[in-house]
């Protein structure tokens, strides 16, 4: 009985070791969600949803704000920059950046991740659609704790 309750120790540690070893990188507001079917292209309508983005260096996490328990793992690839154009039909510019993939259960998925924004596309197994996220980037949130005795403060 007390080996098991040793390995439930060991493995509960190991576990929270492994976790802090990602930093957090950044929260990304999604601002469109659209599913790609040949040459249609339909809007896909969701509630706002903030996504955390954490990295260890050679994998990248990202979950649904709040819920930090679920989520994706993708294994970076590229972190030489990523290709954006500037204006409609201008230069094409890199920018610092890291692109990844993730291949779980027959789906793969794409990250395309700068400071700016977050690109995300699933390609669904046997499917002909194509799932494109795409969110901006959001305001990093106060690292100063909030007191409920201290007063506001006015602007």
């Amino acid at each position: 009985m007390r080996s098991l309750a040793s390995i439930a120790l060991y493995l509960t540690l190991t576990a929270a070791a492994v976790a802090s070893e990602f930093r957090h990188v950044g929260d990304f507001l999604l601002k469109s969600h659209y599913k790609i079917t040949g040459e249609r292209t339909t809007p896909i309508p969701m509630k706002p949803i903030a996504f955390r983005v954490f990295t260890d260096g050679v994998r990248v996490k990202v979950s649904a704000e709040g819920d930090d328990e679920s989520h994706t793992t993708f294994e970076i690839y590229r972190s030489d920059g990523i290709g954006r154009q500037r204006v409609e039909g201008g230069a094409l510019e890199v920018i610092p950046g890291l692109q990844a993939t993730s291949h779980t259960g027959g789906v793969l998925r794409h990250l395309r991740l700068s400071r700016e924004s977050m690109t995300l596309t699933t390609f669904p197994a046997v499917s002909d659609q194509t799932i494109v996220i795409y969110a901006i980037a959001a305001e990093p949130k106060s690292l100063k704790p909030f007191s409920r005795n201290s007063p506001a403060k006015a602007p």
